[in-house]
């Protein structure tokens, strides 16, 4: 039997991360210039400490009255309930999290350290190269 893929083997390994203290609307920005749905937010330590999404940033114009430009940082933004998965992790069971959760990305974190991301697109990556080479 051949051995099951893992997360290490599909993430991204090159992950665009925010400060906490990063303007909302240069948070914006940085998503659509690097083509992310979200980033992980990192502190001084390099710890992640949340997640802004393409979802979080929405609220903004929630936010504004009238013509008002929103006004914060990320910080007041992100979500600090942050899932995440080890490198080593079975990459089928992190496409059932996906099934079952709302988020698109999940950081991939070893030994309390961000080392990489992995996105519903890698797990398409997955299908297309297990799925091909058994003959589905």
């Amino acid at each position: 039997m051949s051995k099951l893929p893992v997360v290490r083997d599909f993430m991204d390994k090159v992950v665009p991360t925010l400060s906490p203290d990063t303007g909302i609307l240069e948070a914006v920005d940085f998503l659509l210039d690097k083509h992310v749905t979200g980033a992980p937010v990192v502190d001084t330590t390099g710890a992640v400490v949340g997640m802004v999404t393409e979802k979080d940033c929405l609220r903004l114009l929630s936010t504004g009255m009238e013509a008002d430009v929103p006004r914060g940082v990320v910080r007041d933004f992100m979500t600090t309930e942050v899932a995440w998965v080890p490198p080593d992790m079975n990459i089928y069971f992190v496409a059932g999290l996906f099934l079952k959760a709302n988020y698109r990305r999940l950081p991939v974190i070893d030994k309390g350290t961000l080392v990489g991301a992995i996105t519903r697109f890698d797990i398409l990556r997955v299908i297309q190269s297990n799925l091909k080479s058994n003959g589905a």
